[in-house]
């Protein structure tokens, strides 16, 4: 459910007057920020510090919301938080698990504006050109927006394994893309919203396809390998980046792309930037804009984007009513977050491992730091 972002403000300022209100309770204040935590702010950007400082600890209770390795926060392009736990630094590559399909959706882009594919039409997967067959209307445009209406389950149900783990992990795991292109049709395209680990599979794959028409693995990742790196992320200065491949030679785009804290970052600014560094228009604007308009199915996603809306089902996977409406997200398993907010000229990285009720606490704690940010 959204809340009003100014709760979790004021209910923190109401600590110090209700800690006086029990019987032999002292009127002391609460305890500054720790040391790490104020070492880590190098600039307040707007927020009150000391706040900051309490809200940074927050995300390094291990017992509260799980293992953070890596926070980090940017304004105006600058980081003015960096905080990192032992044995981590700025150049260490972290997973970003389904992070990862933010930079699909952007090298998607970018063939797109090479002319290699085409974004509403349907999408070129051989095994769907078959006459009568429902796949085959299926555009990129819907791909991009989990509106294929191809079966899938994300989770597991009963003894079965979900599609995500048997794709990942079980029999799809040599060849993602040829696992999620078999799966039939449970909607008609475009009409539903479903969100699915297999579409930046199936993604990359028409990726490898528009570069390259041969079907050697080897030569499939080294075309992708290649663009990935000259045409992504080398421009926007993501040097850090280590990308897994299938057996087939797919980029495995839903989950398994490594980086720095700070190359995570890059991206963030990059897409809040509508796809520019330094004043150089490296993808269309109108790209990023179509990635930040919400699908016609889900106000909450856009194109491999999650946006600061509630989901169709009234859940959140952002913030809505506590900071910009604006504000869009990378997210992946286990609470990795890459959060950008125009608004506040703000970009937030946190990579660690939480679980169960450590996710939530831990989102909870996001939003209450990126609301002690004032809007620009």
């Amino acid at each position: 459910m959204a809340r009003p972002f100014l709760l979790p403000i004021l209910a923190a300022l109401a600590l110090p007057a209700l800690a006086g209100c029990g019987g032999g309770s002292s009127n002391a204040p609460p305890p500054p920020p720790s040391a790490e935590s104020q070492a880590a702010i190098s600039d307040a950007g707007g927020a009150p510090r000391e706040a900051l400082g309490h809200a940074i600890d927050a995300l390094f209770d291990d017992a509260g919301v799980g293992r953070t390795d890596a926070l980090l926060i940017y304004k105006r392009g600058k980081p003015i938080v960096a905080r990192y736990r032992q044995g981590i630094d700025a150049k260490t590559r972290l997973p970003g698990w389904s992070m990862s399909q933010c930079v699909t959706g952007l090298m998607i882009g970018q063939l797109v504006s090479d002319g290699r594919l085409r974004l509403d039409e349907t999408a070129p997967v051989p095994a769907w050109q078959r006459s009568g067959d429902p796949r085959g209307a299926i555009t990129l445009r819907q791909l991009l927006q989990m509106r294929s209406g191809l079966r899938h389950s994300e989770t597991a149900a009963g003894d079965a394994a979900s599609d995500r783990m048997r794709m990942l992990f079980l029999d799809g795991r040599d060849d993602m893309a040829g696992y999620a292109e078999a799966q039939p049709m449970r909607a008609v395209a475009g009409s539903t919203f479903g969100y699915s680990s297999a579409t930046p599979v199936i993604l990359a794959d028409l990726a490898a396809r528009a570069l390259t028409p041969s079907p050697n693995p080897e030569t499939r990742r080294k075309a992708v390998s290649d663009y990935l790196r000259n045409r992504v992320l080398g421009p926007i200065g993501m040097t850090r980046v280590v990308a897994e491949y299938d057996r087939a030679g797919t980029l495995i785009g839903s989950s398994m792309i490594h980086a720095s804290a700070p190359d995570w970052a890059r991206l963030g600014d990059f897409i809040r930037h509508k796809g520019s560094v330094g004043g150089a228009q490296l993808l269309p604007r109108r790209w990023i804009e179509f990635m930040r308009r919400p699908s016609p199915r889900n106000p909450g996603y856009g194109a491999q984007l999650w946006l600061n809306a509630p989901q169709p089902d009234g859940s959140d996977r952002l913030w809505p009513g506590w900071i910009s409406d604006q504000a869009f997200g990378c997210l992946g398993e286990y609470g990795q977050y890459l959060v950008g907010s125009p608004d506040q000229l703000l970009t937030l990285v946190r990579l660690g491992h939480s679980e169960g009720e450590q996710e939530q606490a831990l989102h909870r704690h996001l939003g209450e730091m990126l609301a002690l940010f004032p809007s620009n």
